[in-house]
């Protein structure tokens, strides 16, 4: 079973998790995510144990807690909610506001007025 561990310092390293965690069970990994851009951790990590009675000894355990002066917190890992949107910002495509103007894709001008005709 998976879990989310939030609120970690940023020096907290994968063997003092497996440690803690250790004392309700077989750790089976520790995965800290870090940033893309600069290489530091991000503040959360998930851990995953052998057993889901064990996870959930864990979670209640530790919720809480304070590790290397930050109050964690611990709770079962849900699927992440992919809400980070493709293309232009969040799927909108062209951003068509009704008149024409704002960024939309019409007869490639940039923004203003209405549309003349013909």
């Amino acid at each position: 079973m998976k879990i989310y561990v939030g609120n970690l310092s940023f020096d907290v390293t994968e063997d003092e998790i497996t440690a803690e965690f250790g004392t309700y069970g077989k750790v089976e990994s520790v995965a800290i995510p870090s940033d893309k851009f600069n290489g530091r951790p991000r503040g959360f990590a998930f851990v995953e144990m052998a057993s889901k009675s064990e996870a959930e000894a864990a979670i209640a355990g530790l919720n809480g807690k304070t590790l290397r002066e930050r109050t964690i917190v611990v709770n079962e890992s849900r699927p992440r909610a992919d809400n980070r949107g493709g293309g232009s910002y969040g799927d909108r495509r062209s951003g068509d506001y009704g008149s024409g103007g704002y960024g939309g894709g019409r007869g490639g001008r940039s923004g203003g007025g209405r549309q003349q005709r013909y």
